[in-house]
């Protein structure tokens, strides 16, 4: 069973992530690769006091980045698009931008 903080890593505070924050009550977060829907819905729900209206994930594959003559790959990612329900409140990390 994951717990909370392995399944939301951090949020991600962006412009596209602010926009979208303000104009359908979204919230962005970068989550754990292997997580599921269901389990940041819970996990939103458990960490922030909010009801979840639905989940949307995006996979991200590393790219290739360079020093020199030396190459390697960023790691694999993947972003969550969180939307409240209506009527409920925006969590405070997200107000005080």
């Amino acid at each position: 069973m994951p717990t909370l903080y392995t399944v939301i890593r951090k949020p991600l505070i962006t412009e596209k992530g602010l926009g979208v924050k303000e104009t359908e009550s979204t919230l962005v977060f970068e989550v754990a690769a292997n997580a599921t829907k269901t389990e940041v819905k819970q996990a939103v729900e458990a960490l922030f006091k909010v009801k979840v209206y639905g989940v949307r994930t995006a996979n991200f594959v590393g790219k290739e980045r360079r020093r020199g003559k030396f190459s390697g790959y960023r790691p694999d990612w993947k972003k969550a698009y969180v939307r409240l329900k209506a009527g409920e409140k925006m969590p405070d990390y997200v107000n005080n931008l």
